[in-house]
């Protein structure tokens, strides 16, 4: 088992958002912006995944009226710097992230965690991207390097969350992450 640095809490950190990116096209990665404009129940304006129901095209294909649980991906820079250490170099927004954070202990969020993202944008955690073969295709070895086992045998998935946007606002690098609640009784993030 690899350690993975992300798991623990970090509260005392100064979490914000290291880059903002999207992408008009159905693409894998995702251009980077000086800034994005979330918009209450749709995501990231101008971005293939905009929409109250799923945009995602292996979704919109088994069901399109499903409720769209993946309109904005947040990615860990910390994941990013654990790629670089394996000779893997991936750059913000390569993995198709929105918004790409430090010091925020993504993957160990609640389901249902809602964060401030700037001054406005609120979002709550819906659950883990689910890394599938596209990644690999980005860069051989990647998609094994995303993902590791707990003891017990449960996979780990590394490559970030998923969230809907409770309330709109613009978002840019270097704006601050906090975290407005979280559930009573934490729930495990499982793949939306």
């Amino acid at each position: 088992m690899t350690h993975n640095s992300n798991v623990g809490p970090h509260k005392h950190m100064s979490s914000h958002v290291v880059a903002v990116h999207f992408d008009t096209r159905h693409a894998f990665s995702k251009q980077p912006a000086t800034e994005i404009e979330l918009v209450a129940n749709h995501g990231v304006r101008g971005d293939a995944h905009f929409g109250v129901t799923v945009q995602h095209r292996s979704r919109v294909a088994k069901d399109p009226t499903q409720p769209n649980l993946r309109q904005v991906h947040l990615l860990h820079e910390e994941l990013l710097t654990e790629l670089h250490a394996q000779g893997l170099r991936v750059e913000p927004g390569q993995m198709g992230e929105n918004i790409t954070t430090r010091g925020l202990a993504l993957l160990a969020l609640s389901a249902g965690t809602r964060l401030k993202v700037g001054t406005q944008a609120i979002l709550r955690v819906t659950g883990l991207r689910n890394p599938c073969s596209q990644i690999e295709r980005l860069l051989p070895g990647l998609l094994a390097a995303v993902l590791d086992w707990a003891e017990g045998g449960a996979i780990i998935r590394k490559a970030g969350v998923m969230c809907v946007v409770e309330q709109g606002g613009q978002v840019r690098a270097n704006d601050s992450i906090v975290i407005l609640t979280e559930a009573a009784i934490h729930v495990p993030l499982q793949p939306v």
